[in-house]
């Protein structure tokens, strides 16, 4: 009889299992070509941190990778794994990062307990699969976990998909199953109003394919349009104690910063989307209000209308999809994202704990070298060059850093 292994087995495995790696998996053996979602509530305050599963849904078609399913582009504030119950192997990861963990350094979190939404794409898998999914602090040390068995025989995984919403696509690389596929959503657009949305949309598509390594690569990229209807046109600006309806509650102020404008309903904008083929998500707000958000792995939002929309967007997209952190930095708006003394994930700074994982490799002490202030500190944290589109909003390009980092991620995607 073949030996099973408990859940608390599987967790001391899998650290293991992605380190020593495995035979080259056959994704046909393991998933089906389909996708299963997952929706969590992650909750917390003064460090008491708790996910929670809140349910769980299918829909026909794989969009992402293939390959390279034990590994990921980059390490992100968390992880969800796929693991086989009966050996604990890997047998898929994905990282991510969310605005639950940028909430865990605000003061709030230490005085008001409080929950976000989060989703997650997987493929489905064929048999019986624990599910793990791994939260990391700023320190890059594990606050919590949550694993369960997902049981493809459970008649309480909603069928989605049937009966997709109506969708234009803006930039058309391939077929969605061979490309990046990100999907485009509507906020605070009325019925009346798409018209408009899908203009404002085509001119932020056309601006991210302009930059390098984009635009050498934008074969590599689907952008499809999903138009859903608000109730009130506009957004939420709370600073000007105005309240809009809209399809996914976005709003500025978050964490009382005046200009970061941050999507509640996760959920809801993945709801949207079934039966569209999508790996990233994108929200187009109709507002002329300065400001937008960029969160790794989950999903970017672009105030519309506005002189600096089009550079903000392209920034903001080296952060959801590439992963890159905010090069800028103000003496009166210090924070402690970034601990001095360990060296941040993201590829474009470095606190000089470990700068040969970084950029050592490239640094000519002239155009590419150690250039002091980032991430919100003006001292203890460098970036590679003197500017670049992660720090300046009228600077054309990316650096070559965040060149590099950005094309890695396209080829881990992309390349078989």
């Amino acid at each position: 009889m073949k030996k099973r292994f408990s859940i608390t087995m599987i967790l001391s495995l899998s650290g293991l299992c992605l380190m020593t790696g495995a035979p080259k998996e056959n994704f046909e053996d393991i998933f089906n070509d389909s996708t299963l979602r997952v929706d969590y509530v992650f909750s917390g305050i003064d460090g008491d941190v708790s996910p929670s599963l809140t349910s769980e849904s299918k829909q026909p078609g794989w969009y992402g990778r293939r390959t390279r399913l034990k590994d990921t582009p980059a390490k992100g504030n968390g992880t969800v794994l796929m693991l086989d119950p009966a050996t604990g192997d890997t047998l898929y990861v994905n990282s991510f990062s969310t605005l639950f963990q940028e909430w865990l350094v605000t003061p709030e979190a230490f005085e008001t307990p409080r929950s976000f939404e989060n989703s997650f794409l997987l493929p489905l898998p064929k048999k019986e699969t624990v599910i793990k999914i791994e939260l990391r602090n700023n320190r890059h040390k594990d606050i919590s976990t949550l694993s369960y068995l997902y049981k493809p025989d459970n008649e309480l995984v909603a069928r989605r998909g049937a009966s997709p919403r109506p969708h234009q696509y803006l930039h058309k690389g391939g077929d969605p199953k061979d490309v990046i596929d990100i999907a485009i959503l509507s906020e605070g657009y009325t019925e009346a109003e798409m018209d408009s949305f899908i203009n404002h949309s085509q001119k932020i598509v056309n601006e991210i394919l302009s930059y390098e390594p984009f635009a050498s690569k934008k074969d590599k990229f689907n952008f499809v349009a999903v138009p859903v209807p608000s109730r009130d046109s506009g957004v939420s600006i709370p600073v000007k104690d105005e309240w809009k309806e809209t399809a996914f509650g976005s709003h500025f102020s978050t964490f009382h910063s005046p200009r970061y404008l941050t999507v509640p309903k996760v959920k809801a904008m993945h709801e949207a989307l079934e039966g569209i083929p999508y790996e990233h998500l994108f929200v187009v707000v109709n507002t002329p209000e300065y400001g937008g958000g960029g969160i790794f792995n989950s999903y970017q939002v672009a105030a519309a209308k506005n002189r600096f929309t089009l550079p903000v967007a392209v920034h903001e997209f080296g952060h959801s999809f590439a992963g890159l952190a905010d090069e800028y930095f103000y003496a009166d708006e210090e924070d402690d994202t970034y601990p001095l003394d360990v060296e941040p994930w993201e590829a474009n700074i470095t606190t000089m704990v470990d700068f040969d994982s970084k950029w050592a490799d490239i640094a000519d002490g002239e155009k590419v070298g150690v250039f002091q202030g980032g991430g919100y500190k003006t001292l203890g944290i460098f970036r590679p060059t003197e500017t670049c589109r992660m720090r300046d909003n009228f600077f054309p390009t990316f650096c070559p850093v965040c060149e590099k980092e950005i094309l890695k991620i396209i080829n881990f995607y992309t390349e078989q």
